[in-house]
């Protein structure tokens, strides 16, 4: 059994979820397994029921963050229907509405979600309607009571009695408020009950103690903890209208959640509810535009005592200490007095007004003040409610824009452009030149196949058309190609070197004047540990593509990252970077130093996040203006993708492919040359191109080994880079190839990288095996890929569970291409499907896609012949040409 797992919740759309296990940090006991275990087999029988059952637990100390979410949303269904009076009588006509403000606070203090994109409110709405059905199923084929059906989840958990507690403001000076008991009488025909003064009992009920007593029982187990209430009880004023004194009132207040324990209801002013009435400190930070810009910048601090939104006076808190505990009327509000709490107050205020006299704060640490304020003013964790902090007028419309990049001023891409930018990536680069202007680190956290790329690029020849910067990219050394692809089909201005042995041999002996040649340099991850000299150099951007790669802060690449020196910082990433807090935490000490704190401060920070929700709401409020992240799901992207996303992904041949490859060439040529019969050169192509492509796939594939060393093939290693992010959005893909050999491996590789069991499917696989294949990946437990072999994948099977679609080979006919991709994307498919086509640079490969995009060398038509028989018809120089590889 794995002790270091625990069950995540992954949200879907339409108010469903599925669940998955995620590897924890360290080993959990046994009660936790066994806990973890129950909830699995539960959600596996009856996901519905199973999220009652969690409701009604009160076990919460085995849950993960995502799990424990949603146990807070089943909680408060299970607590509003134990809280109707009602229920023994509508029983599976109950129907419980979700309270508005509880909603609201329920999607301000999410945790960091899988699929988060769908939660907002028609997905908790649509949650809440699968309870109440769910609660109906189950309450219509009990044979008790609705109390024994509640009894039979926690014993502990009790139905509302039909008594409510009333408690209003009153006019009088003496007795400024009023008390009334009522109770609730039978059910009406429409499904209402008519409340009646608790008085009325006496006379509807004075000849039967027994049904007296049965009403009065939630009242009698509140008596027993409340001297108050059982003292109004045993004198008789209960059954009376009461006049309350402030004292009286104060008491009743602070026991009412005693009393519906007891399952009395209460009725009490809101702003005791909501405590919207407490005394705060409101800071306000960023009031004016500072002198200059950038996170150094120095803004403004002010701060002030305030009582539901008016300003309060240092004399007025002083003259509130001085009175007793309890309630106190002042600018017309009720307000509680804890002297204790109100002297610690003023303490805290009067440091925040004596820094707000002397001390300016920098951008960066106004925006963490949000995050720390408890800690900075050093208030206790008792009265961390009572500061509220918000931007200025400045700062306020700095942050609106950020988050809200629809309404930045547009920029061009600048002179020699050749990308048309779709409405959302026009919005990016807007975002991306603002957060440059502003000197502020950003992250572009955009969906995988959204273009990314194509933003920076369009903001890197903005740049170049404007001025001379010096500009560093680092990338994963398999995606060096591709930006090579995309910089000379968008922005063929743009001088770039690439800083690396792959394509210049001598790539060490650089410096900064060498480096003012170019508008870009590009390097990998693993040469900045090599290339020291790098730090020395005053970056004007430095822009990390795969930027997950500096999740870990411990790592040499990680801190070799964070040497280097520039005034503006991008990091790119399709893979959700707020799934684990430390690799936030990670990715933003790099693009905006301190804005998170230390290591130190921000795991303390992350440790009081699972005491409650309400931290998670500040934290985003923190990073989210430097975060933009759009999703295929977002129904204002969808409208500017089309249906199918295509991607070409470049990768480079390993060592081991490279001489394999060259060798296969020579001996193509020396064969070539002797001349044979026209029937053995074709054959001698054909049976090439099926090396050629076997050992850009993987050496061990054309040796036929059975290896299959991840290192020796830049197609792995792309195909994990891919998958990762897929896997970090639990999403599926569907990878294709042509040749069955290779099917096998790729399925054990791909566990590695998914953690998981996948499928395959090639033409081998029986027609029933075929059927309970489809039916597992389409299937509600995540089966995370499936490797088809292209002939046995190409009709009739509907796979539109899969998001992603990769064409490990290419096939070269875009029209048997195009058949296997609509495995996925045909009808029934909801979402967008991203089709990634592997081209190993250099090779064949790449060639032959050239020629199939040139339509006036080599027109659609010709290509669509029979696999791959149009290359025969070539010359042998034309052929030389084609295979000899090229770097």
């Amino acid at each position: 059994m794995n002790t270091n797992r625990e069950i995540i919740i992954i949200l879907l759309d339409d108010g469903n979820f599925e669940l998955d296990w995620q590897e924890t940090e360290g080993a959990l006991d046994e009660k936790q397994q066994l806990f973890q275990n129950t909830l699995w087999n539960r959600f596996s029988s009856n996901a519905d029921e199973a999220v009652l059952f969690l409701g009604f637990s009160d076990q919460t100390a085995y849950l993960s963050e995502s799990l424990k979410y949603i146990r807070l949303l089943a909680f408060l269904f299970v607590r509003t229907l134990a809280r109707n009076p009602e229920i023994e009588s509508t029983r599976e006509k109950t129907l419980v509405e979700i309270p508005e403000d509880e909603l609201r606070h329920f999607l301000e203090c999410s945790p960091f979600l899988y699929g988060a994109e769908f939660l907002n409110d028609t997905w908790v709405r649509h949650f809440w309607k699968n309870m109440n059905r769910t609660f109906s199923d189950g309450i219509e084929k009990w044979k008790g009571t609705a109390a024994g059906f509640i009894a039979s989840y926690n014993a502990k958990m009790h139905i509302a009695g039909r008594v409510y507690f009333h408690l209003v403001e009153s006019k009088k000076e003496e007795y400024p408020f009023a008390f009334l008991a009522t109770y609730s009488g039978d059910v009406s025909a429409d499904g209402k009950s008519r409340h009646f003064p608790l008085q009325k009992a006496l006379q509807d009920f004075g000849n039967s103690s027994q049904k007296l007593l049965t009403l009065l029982s939630t009242v009698s187990k509140a008596s027993e903890k409340s001297t108050f209430i059982a003292g109004i009880l045993e004198s008789g004023e209960i059954f009376h209208p009461l006049n309350f004194t402030t004292a009286e009132a104060h008491t009743f207040l602070q026991e009412v959640s005693l009393y519906e324990e007891a399952g009395v209801l209460c009725r009490i002013p809101d702003w005791w509810k909501t405590r919207s009435n407490a005394i705060k400190i409101s800071v306000s930070v960023g009031k004016n535009m500072p002198s200059r810009l950038g996170l150094d910048a120095l803004v403004s601090f002010d701060a002030s005592l305030s009582l539901d939104g008016e300003i309060l006076s240092e004399a007025e808190l002083k003259r509130l200490i001085s009175e007793t505990d309890g309630l106190s009327l002042i600018k017309g509000k009720w307000v509680e007095i804890d002297r204790e709490k109100l002297k610690e107050l003023l303490k805290v205020y009067e440091r925040a007004e004596k820094m707000s006299g002397t001390e300016e704060m920098t951008v960066i640490e106004a925006l963490r003040f949000q995050l720390n304020a408890r800690k900075i003013l050093n208030l206790s964790a008792d009265a961390a409610d009572e500061i509220e902090v918000t931007n200025g007028e400045w700062l306020d419309s700095v942050i609106s824009k950020l988050v809200h990049p629809e309404t930045i001023g547009g920029i061009s891409g600048g002179n020699d452009f050749h990308a048309q930018l779709r409405p959302y990536q026009e919005k990016g680069l807007s975002w991306l030149h603002l957060m440059k202007t502003l000197g502020l680190g950003a992250c572009l956290a955009d969906d995988m196949g959204l273009g990314k790329t194509v933003q920076v690029i369009g903001l890197l020849n903005h740049v170049r058309s404007n001025t001379k910067e010096k500009t560093l990219l680092v990338v994963p050394a398999s995606l060096i190609g591709n930006w090579m692809g995309e910089l000379e089909k968008f922005a063929p201005s743009i001088q770039y070197y690439i800083l690396h042995p792959s394509e210049n041999k001598n790539c060490m002996s650089v410096d900064g004047e060498f480096l003012e040649k170019y508008d870009l340099c590009i390097t990998t991850y693993a040469m900045l540990v090599k290339c020291v000299q790098l730090k020395d150099v005053s970056w004007n951007t430095l822009i990390l593509d795969e930027a997950q790669a500096i999740k870990n802060p411990g790592t040499k690449q990680t801190r070799s990252v964070k040497q280097l020196h520039a005034q503006y910082k991008v990091a790119m990433t399709g893979t959700p970077i707020e799934n684990r807090l430390s690799d936030l935490w990670s990715l933003f000490d790099f693009l905006n130093k301190g804005l998170l704190g230390s290591a130190k401060e921000f795991s303390d920070f992350s440790k009081q996040l699972q005491d409650g929700q309400n931290g998670y709401s500040q934290l985003k409020k923190v990073v989210s203006p430097f975060i933009l992240r759009r999703l295929k799901t977002d129904k204002s992207v969808i409208s500017d993708l089309p249906e199918k996303i295509e991607m070409k992904i470049y990768a480079s041949l390993g060592k081991k492919q490279a001489v394999l490859y060259n060798s296969i060439v020579e001996n193509l040529v020396q064969k070539l040359e002797s001349n044979g019969t026209s029937m053995a050169r074709n054959g001698l192509v054909l049976s090439s191109i099926i090396k050629f492509k076997q050992i850009c796939n993987h050496p061990d594939q054309f040796l036929g080994q059975n290896y299959y060393d991840e290192a020796e093939s830049g197609k792995y290693e792309r195909l994990r880079e891919i998958c990762e992010t897929i896997k970090a959005k639990r999403e599926r893909v569907l990878v294709f190839t042509q040749f069955k050999e290779i099917t096998v491996p790729l399925q054990n590789f791909l566990e590695t990288v998914f953690g998981c069991k996948g499928l395959v499917l090639h033409g081998e696989t029986a027609i029933k095996k075929r059927k309970e294949i489809v039916e597992k990946f389409q299937g509600h437990e995540y089966v995370p890929f499936l490797v088809l072999s292209i002939k046995a994948g190409g009709v009739g099977l509907n796979l539109t569970a899969a998001s992603h679609v990769i064409h490990f080979d290419r096939w070269w006919n875009p029209a048997v291409e195009n058949q296997a991709t609509d495995r996925a994307f045909r009808i029934g498919q909801k979402k967008n499907v991203v089709v990634h086509k592997f081209i190993t640079k250099g090779t064949i490969e790449e060639k032959i896609d050239l020629m199939i995009e040139d339509k006036m060398k080599l027109s659609r038509d010709i290509i669509s012949d029979i696999q791959e028989s149009w290359i025969t018809e070539m010359d042998n120089r034309e052929l030389i040409n084609l295979f000899t590889l090229s770097i």
